[in-house]
Protein backbone atom coordinates (compact mmCIF):
# COMPACT_ATOMS: atom_id res chain seq x y z
CA UNK A 1 0.00 0.00 0.00
CA UNK A 2 1.50 3.40 -0.87
CA UNK A 3 0.81 6.40 1.74
CA UNK A 4 -1.03 8.82 0.24
CA UNK A 5 -2.48 12.23 1.76
CA UNK A 6 -5.90 11.61 3.32
CA UNK A 7 -8.88 13.99 2.99
CA UNK A 8 -9.97 17.17 4.83
CA UNK A 9 -12.49 17.27 7.80
CA UNK A 10 -14.89 19.46 5.47
CA UNK A 11 -14.99 17.48 2.99
CA UNK A 12 -14.47 13.41 2.24
CA UNK A 13 -13.85 14.17 -1.48
CA UNK A 14 -11.34 16.47 -1.73
CA UNK A 15 -7.99 17.13 -0.99
CA UNK A 16 -6.66 19.59 1.48
CA UNK A 17 -6.20 22.77 0.01
CA UNK A 18 -2.87 23.98 0.00
CA UNK A 19 -1.02 20.93 1.58
CA UNK A 20 2.55 20.78 0.11
CA UNK A 21 2.30 17.27 -0.44
CA UNK A 22 5.24 14.65 -0.92
CA UNK A 23 5.81 11.45 -2.87
CA UNK A 24 5.97 7.75 -1.22
CA UNK A 25 10.05 7.81 -2.62
CA UNK A 26 10.36 10.52 -0.17
CA UNK A 27 9.20 8.66 2.74
CA UNK A 28 11.21 5.37 1.67
CA UNK A 29 14.01 8.06 2.25
CA UNK A 30 13.07 9.28 6.08
CA UNK A 31 15.82 8.05 8.00
CA UNK A 32 14.13 9.69 11.66
CA UNK A 33 10.62 10.05 12.82
CA UNK A 34 9.40 12.82 15.05
CA UNK A 35 6.78 12.16 17.04
CA UNK A 36 4.58 14.26 18.97
CA UNK A 37 2.98 12.22 22.43
CA UNK A 38 -0.11 13.61 23.55
CA UNK A 39 -3.14 12.79 21.35
CA UNK A 40 -0.75 12.00 18.45
CA UNK A 41 0.35 8.44 19.70
CA UNK A 42 -2.59 7.88 21.36
CA UNK A 43 -6.13 9.20 19.84
CA UNK A 44 -8.15 12.10 21.37
CA UNK A 45 -11.43 10.26 21.80
CA UNK A 46 -9.69 8.53 25.22
CA UNK A 47 -10.08 12.23 26.76
CA UNK A 48 -7.07 11.45 28.56
CA UNK A 49 -5.42 14.71 27.94
CA UNK A 50 -8.93 16.34 29.47
CA UNK A 51 -7.56 15.00 32.72
CA UNK A 52 -4.38 16.94 32.34
CA UNK A 53 -5.99 19.90 30.93
CA UNK A 54 -8.72 19.82 34.27
CA UNK A 55 -5.44 19.08 36.83
CA UNK A 56 -4.19 22.01 35.57
CA UNK A 57 -7.03 24.18 36.46
CA UNK A 58 -6.76 22.71 40.13
CA UNK A 59 -3.41 23.06 40.47
CA UNK A 60 -4.12 27.62 39.40
CA UNK A 61 -7.59 27.24 41.93
CA UNK A 62 -5.13 25.68 44.46
CA UNK A 63 -2.50 27.67 44.48
CA UNK A 64 -4.25 31.50 44.18
CA UNK A 65 -7.18 30.46 46.00
CA UNK A 66 -9.42 31.20 43.16
CA UNK A 67 -13.13 30.10 41.96
CA UNK A 68 -13.29 27.08 39.34
CA UNK A 69 -13.86 29.30 36.66
CA UNK A 70 -11.44 32.17 37.42
CA UNK A 71 -8.98 29.31 37.80
CA UNK A 72 -9.95 28.39 34.08
CA UNK A 73 -9.65 31.83 32.50
CA UNK A 74 -6.27 32.74 33.59
CA UNK A 75 -5.18 29.16 32.43
CA UNK A 76 -6.45 29.84 29.19
CA UNK A 77 -5.22 33.10 29.72
CA UNK A 78 -1.61 32.04 29.68
CA UNK A 79 -1.99 29.40 27.44
CA UNK A 80 -2.60 32.10 24.79
CA UNK A 81 -0.38 34.16 25.54
CA UNK A 82 2.60 32.50 26.35
CA UNK A 83 2.69 29.39 24.48
CA UNK A 84 2.00 27.19 27.38
CA UNK A 85 -0.19 27.40 31.15
CA UNK A 86 3.16 26.77 32.66
CA UNK A 87 5.21 29.35 30.91
CA UNK A 88 2.63 31.52 32.31
CA UNK A 89 2.47 30.92 35.54
CA UNK A 90 6.35 30.36 35.60
CA UNK A 91 7.04 34.20 34.28
CA UNK A 92 4.12 35.72 35.58
CA UNK A 93 4.43 33.98 39.64
CA UNK A 94 7.89 32.40 39.63
CA UNK A 95 5.99 28.84 40.03
CA UNK A 96 8.07 25.89 40.51
CA UNK A 97 8.05 23.96 36.82
CA UNK A 98 8.62 20.49 38.24
CA UNK A 99 5.92 20.88 40.93
CA UNK A 100 3.32 22.07 38.25
CA UNK A 101 4.71 18.99 35.89
CA UNK A 102 4.40 16.57 38.44
CA UNK A 103 0.71 17.83 39.46
CA UNK A 104 -1.13 17.76 36.41
CA UNK A 105 0.54 14.37 34.81
CA UNK A 106 -0.73 12.50 37.77
CA UNK A 107 -3.52 11.08 35.84
CA UNK A 108 -5.35 8.11 35.19
CA UNK A 109 -4.06 6.21 32.34
CA UNK A 110 -6.98 2.79 32.75
CA UNK A 111 -8.18 4.59 29.49
CA UNK A 112 -5.27 4.14 27.85
CA UNK A 113 -5.67 0.58 26.17
CA UNK A 114 -2.19 -0.82 24.84
CA UNK A 115 -1.66 -0.44 21.09
CA UNK A 116 -0.68 -3.64 18.94
CA UNK A 117 -1.49 -2.31 15.83
CA UNK A 118 0.80 0.93 16.57
CA UNK A 119 3.36 -1.36 17.81
CA UNK A 120 3.46 -4.16 14.87
CA UNK A 121 3.48 -0.54 12.54
CA UNK A 122 6.19 1.17 14.29
CA UNK A 123 8.52 -2.47 14.17
CA UNK A 124 7.97 -2.45 10.40
CA UNK A 125 8.76 1.35 9.51
CA UNK A 126 12.50 1.80 8.76
CA UNK A 127 14.18 4.90 10.35
CA UNK A 128 15.04 5.69 14.14
CA UNK A 129 12.19 7.22 16.21
CA UNK A 130 12.21 10.10 18.45
CA UNK A 131 9.22 11.20 21.13
CA UNK A 132 9.00 15.63 21.18
CA UNK A 133 6.74 16.69 23.66
CA UNK A 134 5.64 19.69 25.44
CA UNK A 135 4.86 17.41 28.67
CA UNK A 136 7.38 15.49 30.69
CA UNK A 137 9.79 13.04 30.19
CA UNK A 138 7.66 11.22 32.98
CA UNK A 139 4.60 11.58 31.59
CA UNK A 140 5.77 10.12 28.02
CA UNK A 141 7.45 7.36 29.68
CA UNK A 142 4.41 6.15 31.40
CA UNK A 143 2.36 6.89 28.19
CA UNK A 144 4.56 4.58 26.21
CA UNK A 145 5.08 1.89 28.75
CA UNK A 146 1.08 1.55 28.84
CA UNK A 147 0.37 1.59 24.71
CA UNK A 148 3.31 -0.99 24.66
CA UNK A 149 5.48 0.87 22.26
CA UNK A 150 8.42 2.16 24.21
CA UNK A 151 10.85 -0.02 22.64
CA UNK A 152 10.76 1.99 19.34
CA UNK A 153 12.00 4.93 20.85
CA UNK A 154 15.85 5.86 21.47
CA UNK A 155 15.21 9.78 22.65
CA UNK A 156 12.52 12.08 23.90
CA UNK A 157 13.22 15.81 24.17
CA UNK A 158 10.23 16.95 26.95
CA UNK A 159 9.69 20.81 27.77
CA UNK A 160 12.44 20.59 30.63
CA UNK A 161 14.78 19.30 28.16
CA UNK A 162 13.60 22.36 25.99
CA UNK A 163 14.62 24.93 28.25
CA UNK A 164 10.68 25.85 29.17
CA UNK A 165 10.50 26.27 25.40
CA UNK A 166 7.21 25.27 24.10
CA UNK A 167 6.26 24.02 20.59
CA UNK A 168 6.08 25.90 18.12
CA UNK A 169 8.81 27.70 19.08
CA UNK A 170 11.74 27.55 15.84
CA UNK A 171 14.55 27.90 18.77
CA UNK A 172 13.35 24.98 21.17
CA UNK A 173 13.20 22.88 17.78
CA UNK A 174 16.74 23.73 16.51
CA UNK A 175 17.92 22.52 20.01
CA UNK A 176 15.86 19.02 19.82
CA UNK A 177 16.88 18.50 16.43
CA UNK A 178 20.75 18.90 17.96
CA UNK A 179 19.99 16.88 20.99
CA UNK A 180 18.44 13.76 19.24
CA UNK A 181 20.95 14.37 16.01
CA UNK A 182 17.99 14.61 13.63
CA UNK A 183 18.76 15.13 10.25
CA UNK A 184 17.12 18.47 8.49
CA UNK A 185 17.58 15.47 5.23
CA UNK A 186 15.53 12.91 5.56
CA UNK A 187 13.24 13.06 9.18
CA UNK A 188 9.69 13.53 9.30
CA UNK A 189 7.01 15.16 12.43
CA UNK A 190 4.04 13.68 13.07
CA UNK A 191 1.95 15.86 14.99
CA UNK A 192 -2.08 16.26 16.26
CA UNK A 193 -1.63 20.31 16.36
CA UNK A 194 -1.03 21.43 13.28
CA UNK A 195 0.93 24.83 14.29
CA UNK A 196 3.55 23.09 15.75
CA UNK A 197 4.56 22.08 12.43
CA UNK A 198 5.35 25.01 11.12
CA UNK A 199 9.18 24.34 12.60
CA UNK A 200 9.88 21.41 11.50
CA UNK A 201 8.52 22.73 7.45
CA UNK A 202 10.87 25.71 8.02
CA UNK A 203 14.05 23.02 8.65
CA UNK A 204 13.22 21.12 5.52
CA UNK A 205 11.36 18.03 7.38
CA UNK A 206 8.62 16.02 5.98
CA UNK A 207 5.49 16.94 7.95
CA UNK A 208 2.11 14.80 9.12
CA UNK A 209 -0.78 16.17 10.86
CA UNK A 210 -3.24 13.45 12.71
CA UNK A 211 -6.45 14.95 12.20
CA UNK A 212 -8.70 16.50 15.13
CA UNK A 213 -11.65 17.96 15.61
CA UNK A 214 -10.56 21.09 18.29
CA UNK A 215 -10.56 24.33 17.11
CA UNK A 216 -6.83 24.78 18.36
CA UNK A 217 -5.81 21.95 16.62
CA UNK A 218 -6.97 22.81 13.29
CA UNK A 219 -4.23 24.47 10.71
CA UNK A 220 -4.01 27.74 9.62
CA UNK A 221 -1.94 27.53 6.82
CA UNK A 222 -2.42 24.22 5.00
CA UNK A 223 0.88 24.62 3.35
CA UNK A 224 3.05 23.16 6.88
CA UNK A 225 1.57 19.93 5.91
CA UNK A 226 2.38 17.46 3.57
CA UNK A 227 0.31 14.71 4.95
CA UNK A 228 -3.19 14.70 6.81
CA UNK A 229 -4.05 11.19 8.10
CA UNK A 230 -6.83 10.19 10.51
CA UNK A 231 -5.13 6.75 11.91
CA UNK A 232 -1.93 6.92 12.86
CA UNK A 233 -1.28 2.59 12.61
CA UNK A 234 -2.51 2.20 9.26
CA UNK A 235 -0.42 4.90 7.68
CA UNK A 236 2.48 3.78 9.11
CA UNK A 237 2.05 0.40 8.32
CA UNK A 238 1.10 1.12 4.82
CA UNK A 239 4.98 2.68 4.64
CA UNK A 240 6.08 -0.59 6.49
CA UNK A 241 4.66 -2.16 3.69
CA UNK A 242 5.64 -0.29 0.45
CA UNK A 243 8.04 -2.10 -1.28
CA UNK A 244 9.99 1.09 -1.65
CA UNK A 245 10.96 1.72 1.75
Amino acid sequence: MTPSTTRPAHDSGDPLPGTAGVGASTLARITCWVFDLDNTLYSASTRLFDQVDRRMGRFIAERFGLAPDEARALQKRYFREHGTTMNGLMRVHGIDPAAFLDYVHDIDLSALAPAPALDAALAALPGRKVIYTNGSEAHAERVLDRLGIARHFDGIVDIVASDYDPKPSGAAFARMMDRLAVPADGAAMVEDMARNLRPARDAGLVTVWVRGDAAWAVPDEADVIDYVIDDLADWLAGIGSDPAS
